[in-house]
């Protein structure tokens, strides 16, 4: 039996902490939530600054994208507005193991949550921004200093882009 890697044990933690059923909820109760999330990834309530990181976290992961494309926290019993300036994330901190096809990148986003690249969890490009899919809908703006080591994991293997978990990624 081999040993799981860092970025497999830290993914599938992450997985298990998003297992909740807020896709399963559609209560009827639906109200203006007055939350916001910045660009920056700062989360904003009736206009003032969140400073839990905990209470962040919670909301995060009960954040769910409607089929219309707004974003609510939801519960079983009610749902409420979040008004989204960019993307709900930032992924803010790369790890990489493996190189080539058999590389695997893996991405801390401000919540702390970990997603790995790869055909469940692209990374894509909006207007020249770069993002990486989440879960459900929900998008995570990759930060620029994220982007620069992509962009030079690409450049010294001579590529246009980057493999991660199977799939490959254009870098444009």
């Amino acid at each position: 039996m081999t040993t799981p890697s860092p970025i497999e044990v830290l993914a599938a933690a992450a997985h298990a902490a998003r297992a909740r059923a807020v896709q399963d909820w559609h209560p009827e109760r639906c109200e203006d939530g007055h939350f916001r999330i910045l660009a920056d990834g700062r989360w904003l309530h009736e206009g003032n600054p969140i400073h839990r990181p905990e209470l962040v976290k919670l909301f995060a992961s009960i954040l769910r994208r409607e089929p219309d494309g707004t974003h609510v926290v939801v519960t079983p019993g009610e749902k409420l507005t979040v008004e989204v300036e960019d993307a709900p994330f930032v992924a803010v901190e790369l790890a990489t193991e493996g190189s080539h096809a058999a590389r695997r990148l893996a991405f801390r986003l401000n919540t702390d949550d970990i997603v790995v690249a790869g055909p469940d969890h692209p990374i894509t490009q909006t207007d020249g921004r770069p993002y990486l899919h989440v879960r459900h809908g929900l998008m995570a703006r990759i930060a620029r200093p994220v982007f620069y080591e992509l962009a030079d994991l690409a450049l010294a293997e001579d590529a246009r882009g980057l493999h991660s978990d199977g799939a490959f990624f254009a870098l444009d």
